[in-house]
């Protein structure tokens, strides 16, 4: 992407009130974002933009120089990514409130998507202590990269337990790329970046103010197919973490803890709301089908599609096709067709829907 496309996206992201839909319905109006982002505000109340989000926008565009602000961005050591570049991540993508740019440190990488939440009390008992480290140790040893939110307490303890795991793990932020909270976590932060990534939507300088960590829980939430609360008491962000969870249909897990301690208060409620309780890494495992996943991931990276793959994947784009179809289409026999439908099946590319029909995934 060019950097005028990510000047335009961070300008727009700056600019409260105007989300991934309401951009997408300017670039469908003006055709590309830097039109968009010069249209006149008469222009822009007619493309549907409410009367604040326009006094905004004119407001934002007077104060903000976006080669400035890009290169402050890029000086705070943050790589860019807007919401439709392909690094970024397909989980977030999902969300009803994505981001429109993040900056991150360190590296996004495919593999991401299997990734699980681990999140609970800064003021974790010992048990806390020694279910965050075993759970995350564990799913990092098996390839699951950790999602936490590098606060003091089970975010502390999931994160050192990926790391010396040998595993990958992401620090979502409540600030901005180069304002680590807490300041004591600045060296766990480098470690991080080095075998991970820090992530956060707040611009360079931004400090981490209270509001802003609600507002980060639902990208920890939204990075992970699941959500671990481990140890919580009744009013926690990691409940605020897992309402999102269960909202974004993420799998909402809790530990079961000892019935008269505080710290249990929160997770105890989870499950009589119906979260999921776990006893082991294995469960984990187990419930989101990970190994299946990485089996998955494993087979994209081998197999590399090939000219037929393309041209499969190109024949179930209308719609579904019946094997029998394909092989006509493409003028090739039976049993050649079949087991390029069970490569692209490893592959994640294509799915069976039964009675020899197929799509694309």
């Amino acid at each position: 992407m060019s950097s005028p496309d990510i000047g335009y996206w961070l300008g727009f992201h700056l600019v409260p009130g105007v989300s991934a839909g309401r951009l997408e319905t300017l670039i469908a109006r003006f055709g590309s974002l830097e039109a968009a982002w010069h249209a006149s505000p008469a222009a822009l109340r007619q493309a549907g933009l409410p009367e604040r989000v326009v006094e905004t926008l004119v407001e934002k565009r007077r104060q903000l120089d976006l080669g400035r602000e890009l290169e402050r961005a890029r000086r705070s050591g943050a790589t860019l990514i807007p919401l439709a570049d392909d690094a970024y991540p397909r989980l977030l993508k999902e969300i009803a409130s994505p981001p429109l740019v993040l900056f991150v440190r360190g590296e996004l990488r495919a593999e991401d998507e299997q990734a699980v939440a681990l999140v609970g009390t800064r003021r974790p008992t010992a048990y806390g202590k020694d279910v965050a480290r075993q759970l995350s140790g564990e799913l990092a040893s098996r390839g699951v990269v950790i999602v936490s939110g590098l606060a003091r307490g089970i975010d502390r303890v999931a994160h050192e337990a990926a790391l010396d795991a040998g595993g990958r793990t992401i620090a979502v932020l409540g600030s901005g790329i180069d304002v680590i909270y807490p300041p004591e976590h600045g060296r766990l932060a480098e470690r991080i970046a080095g075998q991970g990534a820090l992530v956060t939507e707040f611009p360079p300088g931004e400090q981490p103010v209270a509001r802003n960590f609600p507002v980060r829980n639902r990208l920890i939430s939204g990075l992970s197919l699941g959500v671990v609360v481990v140890e919580a008491p009744r009013k926690s962000g990691a409940l605020i973490t897992a309402n999102f969870a269960a909202d974004q249909g993420r799998t909402v897990y809790a530990v079961p803890g000892p019935i008269f301690s505080p710290m249990s208060a929160g997770t105890l409620q989870l499950l009589r709301e119906g979260a999921t309780p776990i006893g082991s890494a294995e469960d984990i495992l187990r419930d989101l089908r990970l190994e299946a996943r990485q089996l998955t991931l494993e087979a994209r990276a081998a197999l590399p599609a090939s000219p037929e793959e393309r041209e499969i994947l190109a024949h179930l784009r209308p719609g579904p096709c019946h094997i029998d179809d394909l092989a006509a289409q493409l003028g090739l026999g039976i049993s050649q067709v079949s087991a390029l439908l069970m490569q692209m099946q490893l592959k994640g590319l294509v799915r069976h829907l039964g009675a020899q029909h197929y799509a694309g995934a």
